[in-house]
């Protein structure tokens, strides 16, 4: 249940107005990275895990929240760079002054070629935010990326936060104006913030790697294939232990040779690792008999019946009505 709170979280302020880059801002609105992507991503991800994990239900339903927030925070700035515009427009009767408007900032053929490139930003929406990017792309929701599985969702949640983080300090270098950089500063960090809460609700979750249940093959889980000539790079992604794992990386030097020796990796030996094939498969079963004993443990229907949420003042009169029905 949503209540709607007039004040924004962050009262934005802006010092005059900005086409431009309210054009610009758009990116956060119904962009790909923005905050209705986000919002959308986290609403959606809670309902997998209400049962099962009523603490990451809580905080992505929290933080989604917050998200949609942050839309009002843009859409209030978005409005706010487009005083004069949106006056301007509704003067149908006399022809408008668009130099005067803008006042002397942009001339009058670079606002209609703004309008031409974004129409429904500048001419069919009236001067209000449009669920768009800043070229027009409409939002999608092929954005939102979800795999049912909270390891997995809280992985593609930091890469969500990074990629908003990224875009809203790009953003600033764009705008001279104090107020509405304050106003970025604000929501760039935030994005900081749930970054940090998604990865504290990842650690809490053992085991959480590889994403998912199945362990990976030990044949290939340490192999590095050295896929250039050249210069050969050495770091922690293909010299001692790997990280997550704690196993030996093994450095192929000629792929295409390896590859034809062992038949096309058919008869790919497992080496620098402890796991065996026998190990992998007894994990494999333990941690899903684990997960599903947990799912099904969480979803199961009391006294026959699935109900998502508990009134705890009316609980007492409807199993009193559920009695006399019995009767």
């Amino acid at each position: 249940m949503f209540h709607h709170v007039k004040e924004l979280q962050f009262n934005a302020r802006v010092s005059k107005p900005d086409v431009r880059f309210a054009k610009l801002l758009l990116e956060q609105f119904g962009g790909p990275n923005g905050e209705l992507k986000a919002a959308m991503q986290y609403f959606v991800q809670a309902f997998g895990c209400r049962k099962a994990f009523p603490d990451k239900y809580d905080m992505l339903m929290d933080i989604a929240t917050e998200e949609f927030s942050h839309l009002e925070i843009v859409g209030a700035t978005i409005q706010m760079l487009l005083t004069g515009v949106t006056g301007e427009l509704k003067n149908a009767a006399d022809e408008s002054d668009l130099t005067k408007m803008l006042d002397g900032n942009a001339a009058k053929e670079n606002y209609i070629h703004d309008a031409m490139v974004n129409p429904q930003f500048f001419i069919v929406s009236g001067g209000t935010p449009t669920l768009t990017d800043s070229v027009g792309n409409p939002w999608s929701a092929s954005y939102i990326m979800g795999m049912g599985d909270l390891t997995a969702d809280l992985r593609l949640n930091l890469g969500a936060e990074t990629s908003a983080k990224m875009v809203y300090e790009n953003l600033m270098k764009f705008t001279d104006d104090v107020y509405v950089k304050e106003t970025l500063r604000f929501l760039m960090t935030r994005e900081v913030a749930h970054y940090q809460m998604f990865q504290a609700a990842l650690d809490t979750i053992q085991p959480n790697f590889p994403p998912g249940i199945l362990e990976s093959d030990p044949k290939f889980s340490n192999k590095y294939f050295n896929m250039s000539k050249g210069e050969d790079y050495k770091g922690p992604w293909n010299e001692g232990k790997s990280p997550l794992m704690g196993e030996e990386w093994q450095t192929v030097e000629n792929p295409v040779q390896h590859v034809r020796d062992t038949d096309g990796l058919l008869e790919e030996e497992s080496k620098g690792t402890d796991r065996t094939e026998k190990s992998v498969q007894s994990a494999n079963k333990k941690l899903s008999a684990e997960r599903k004993e947990k799912i099904d443990k969480a979803n199961a229907p009391k006294n026959g019946v699935m109900s998502w949420s508990e009134y705890e003042d009316n609980q007492k009169s409807r199993d009193e009505n559920k009695s006399l029905i019995s009767k």
